[in-house]
């Protein structure tokens, strides 16, 4: 490096200076100068060991009375993992997290992550709503559970926590795997389920089951790790597809 070029170089002529009285009178002083001068540069262009970036996970596209951490959220934002969003009891906030969008509805909290397949988000209380453009964009944990799009096809769902142990899971565009563990079952595009997370269900299964191979043989007890109960569906609020539309390739 030159820096590196430069301070051998001073120290060579601070070498020389020193066998010579009459030049070191006038020009130690000058290179010792240059010496500091290049070591502070040095230290300048080295990476401390200790110097980590959080990743970057997506940006803030809307938000009303919601907050990152301790601060106010505002449309523009990057948001990374380990950030946590929270809404008031009248605000929402959405992100944009590459082919995926989160939107939180108010009194909601949700912390965000990324693993090795997707960017993913913890709820914890209140209730989220994801759009996917294929199965690997995004993620939803509740407690044990974790809700992501079955195929990649667009996918919409609307999760909701009602309890520590108790969730709504909702379909409305696309099908929706639900695991936990190794427990998995699909969720078909227009259905719900409320889901009771480390229940013990009945072998045969919860009546209106939609999971994947219905009809087949009956669940076996010992592996699985939800019950869950068809509820009925509405039309979730149909704002990814206004923001989708708004942000068109076509548009002019």
């Amino acid at each position: 490096m030159l820096s590196v070029a430069l301070l051998e170089a001073w120290m060579s002529r601070l070498r020389e200076i020193n066998r010579s009285p009459v030049a070191a009178k006038f020009s130690r002083s000058t290179v010792i100068k240059n010496l500091v001068a290049a070591l502070t540069s040095l230290t300048l262009l080295t990476t401390p060991l200790y110097a980590t970036t959080a990743s970057t996970l997506g940006t803030i596209v809307y938000v009303d009375r919601a907050h990152v951490g301790a601060a106010d959220a505002s449309v523009g934002a990057t948001v990374f993992s380990g950030d946590r969003l929270t809404t008031e009891k009248t605000g929402s906030v959405q992100v944009r997290a590459g082919a995926a969008r989160l939107l939180l509805a108010s009194g909601s909290s949700a912390t965000l992550d990324q693993d090795d397949v997707s960017p993913f988000a913890t709820l914890t209380n209140g209730s989220a709503t994801f759009s996917t453009a294929n199965s690997k964009a995004f993620a939803l944990h509740v407690g044990s559970a974790v809700i992501r799009p079955d195929t990649d096809q667009p996918t919409i769902a609307q999760i909701t926590v009602l309890n520590a142990k108790e969730l709504v899971v909702k379909a409305t565009r696309g099908s929706l795997t639900v695991a936990v563990a190794d427990d998995v079952r699909v969720i078909p595009e227009g259905t719900g389920y409320r889901i009771v997370l480390e229940a013990n269900p009945d072998p045969q299964g919860p009546r209106g089951a939609g999971a994947k191979g219905y009809g087949g043989p009956p669940i076996k007890a010992a592996r699985s790790k939800f019950m869950w109960y068809a509820i009925g569906v509405t039309a979730v609020v149909t704002f990814f597809a206004v923001q989708e539309a708004l942000e068109s390739p076509d548009r002019p």
